[in-house]
């Protein structure tokens, strides 16, 4: 399923630029072009689902593996403290791309998290080097 007004959709289709960290047939990843700190990643579905609600439990779980499976590299490459692990439903929760997609986010000592319509867009050049720095420890 696809739809194609979703700009993830269109990531997936290769049709919009993305920095991509890992890909298989069933899930997607990138860094997000707005992030709270540099290798800021969505983890995605390939399908195209709104939200928890509407995602089939089995390719939940796989995207949700590979949140995990990319964390460690993400950390890693970004010499973070810790990771943030965030999914948002629904507009009420903060949901402004309704594309299912969970956020892995580098986070540092004492940082706060502010709103993700607040944060500011990256250069993609800078984008892709953050990627293969991450990729390089998968």
């Amino acid at each position: 399923m696809i739809d194609e007004s979703c700009i993830f959709c269109k990531i997936v289709r290769k049709q919009a630029p993305s920095s991509i960290i890992y890909e298989d047939e069933a899930v997607m990843v990138f860094l997000d072009i707005r992030p709270l700190n540099m290798g800021h990643t969505l983890v995605i579905p390939k399908d195209h689902y709104v939200d928890i609600f509407h995602i089939p439990q089995t390719l939940l779980s796989q995207v949700h593996k590979i949140a995990q499976q990319v964390s460690s590299p993400i950390k890693k490459a970004t010499a973070a403290h810790g990771i943030s692990i965030i999914q948002q439903n629904g507009k009420a929760a903060g949901q402004d791309v309704f594309h299912i997609h969970v956020h892995v986010v580098p986070r540092f000592e004492g940082q706060k998290l502010p709103p993700f319509h607040e944060l500011k867009e990256v250069e993609r050049a800078k984008l892709h080097e953050m990627a293969k720095k991450i990729k390089l420890l998968l």
